[in-house]
């Protein structure tokens, strides 16, 4: 049985828990690529990691989709430090993502993805912008970390 999962941050191919590379160091079979992709949200900068807020204004996060098998979600879970039915920062939930290329009748696709919850957002600062690498990017740039 394979699941679908939107990613948008650190475990987007070539950030530093790219997923494809996290699988391969446990033995666990490769997730597949599917397609860039956005979910309703907001993006939140913690520093060396971004946050997802859902939120239904229209804004948008962008992110890519991959097909994956069961095992991958519980390293997704270590990885996020979820544990279900426990206060985490990060939560998993399901959403419709909407890949950038798809079938004109269906171009939404549920998946599982990792928002956080806004109440243990803390100092988080706003992001602008739809595209957390892009921000990473761009606040080096200026002389952040």
């Amino acid at each position: 049985m394979s699941i679908y999962v939107f990613v948008y941050g650190t475990l987007r191919a070539g950030e530093i828990n790219d997923l494809a590379q996290a699988a391969a160091k446990r033995g666990l079979p490769a997730a597949r690529w599917v397609g860039a992709a956005s979910v309703p949200g907001m993006l939140v900068d913690f520093g060396d990691w971004p946050g997802l807020i859902p939120v239904a204004d229209g804004r948008r996060v962008r992110g890519e989709v991959y097909k994956v098998q069961p095992a991958l979600i519980a390293l997704m879970d270590e990885i996020e430090e979820y544990v279900p039915g426990q206060p985490c920062c990060f939560v998993r939930r399901e959403v419709a993502a909407r890949l950038d290329v798809a079938p004109k009748s269906s171009p939404d696709i549920p998946c599982q993805y990792y928002p956080i919850d806004p109440a243990l957002r803390g100092a988080a600062i706003d992001i602008a912008g739809e595209d957390w690498i892009a921000h990473r990017h761009g606040r080096t740039r200026r002389g952040a970390p």
